[in-house]
């Protein structure tokens, strides 16, 4: 018995899930399955339950702002 890796012609191309329910994702609402997981992810977007890595240092101070402080130029 010979143990060979199955050829990439045998395998069948997996179908994309969606990132927060796991069910086969809708052109429609790519890369989600349906528009409530998509406004889900947005709301957790907004919400701050997702963060980007960095450091505190990399953002700009909201102390320097123009005379009447209102943070721009």
């Amino acid at each position: 018995m010979t143990n060979t890796p199955a050829s990439p012609q045998s395998a069948k191309p997996r179908a994309p899930k969606c990132p927060l329910c796991k069910k086969p994702t809708v052109s429609d609402y790519a890369p989600f399955c349906s528009r409530g997981c998509r406004d889900r992810d947005l709301l957790d977007w907004f919400g701050e339950n997702y963060r980007l890595p960095g450091n505190d240092s990399d953002m700009p101070s909201t102390e320097q702002g123009g005379e009447d402080g209102d943070g721009f130029g």
